[in-house]
């Protein structure tokens, strides 16, 4: 345990999630849509990727099809 908390899955990471609901136009149902990444939404009920765009009105359009992966990239932190 003397390692824990450094290197690629320690102190580096630090994940923000946000859940909201709302209808998917992918598969025309109202479910709940979970972020890992500013903007960008998973549908639980399909699995189909969103992106969420907000201008007067907040709307999901999506990204690809069901089954799309959505790469998360490490971000440099400012020290």
């Amino acid at each position: 345990m003397a390692n824990f908390g450094k290197g690629a899955f320690g102190s580096g990471i630090e994940v923000t999630t946000e859940v909201v609901n709302g209808m998917c136009p992918t598969c025309h149902h109202f479910g709940i849509f979970i972020s890992l990444e500013a903007s960008f939404y998973r549908c639980t009920t399909c699995g189909g990727d969103l992106e969420q765009k907000v201008n007067g009105i907040i709307s999901y359009i999506p990204m690809g099809g069901p089954g799309a992966k959505i790469k998360l990239e490490r971000v440099p932190q400012k020290t």
